[in-house]
């Protein structure tokens, strides 16, 4: 099963954004079908490419003078804080949890992020580096 399915407007059209993108859609449909043994190393994964891919975002947004940092990084922060919390559980054997987060928490938010506030970041690196 696929929780995410790349399309349209899932691509914010610039190359670094996207390729992070596409790695943290692989490894969210990699949970999907993960089993319990499986699972704790792959949302281990899925939580450092998450910091990794929120670490590229922040620097591009300092680089390029990004207006709505402030409030981009302050959703990186709250998403990764409440990422540690389930990871916690995760790490105690509690794979259910970790499942619902995967499932019913990020697919939902990161539609949502990338349609707003990375589109928006991207659009800005666009006209930036066009001036």
């Amino acid at each position: 099963m696929t929780i995410i399915e790349k399309t349209d407007a899932l691509i914010v059209g610039y190359t670094l954004i996207d390729n992070d993108h596409d790695e943290f859609i692989s490894l969210l449909n990699k949970l999907e079908s993960a089993d319990n043994a499986t699972f704790p190393a792959l949302f281990q994964q899925l939580y450092e490419q998450t910091e990794q891919h929120f670490d590229r975002e922040n620097q591009l947004m300092q680089q390029f003078s990004f207006p709505g940092e402030t409030e981009h990084k302050g959703e990186h922060q709250r998403v990764l804080g409440e990422f540690k919390q389930f990871k916690s559980r995760v790490d105690k054997g509690l794979i259910a949890f970790g499942r619902s987060f995967v499932k019913d928490r990020l697919p939902q938010w990161f539609g949502l992020h990338v349609t707003t506030m990375d589109s928006a970041l991207a659009a800005h690196i666009k006209v930036q580096s066009q001036a």
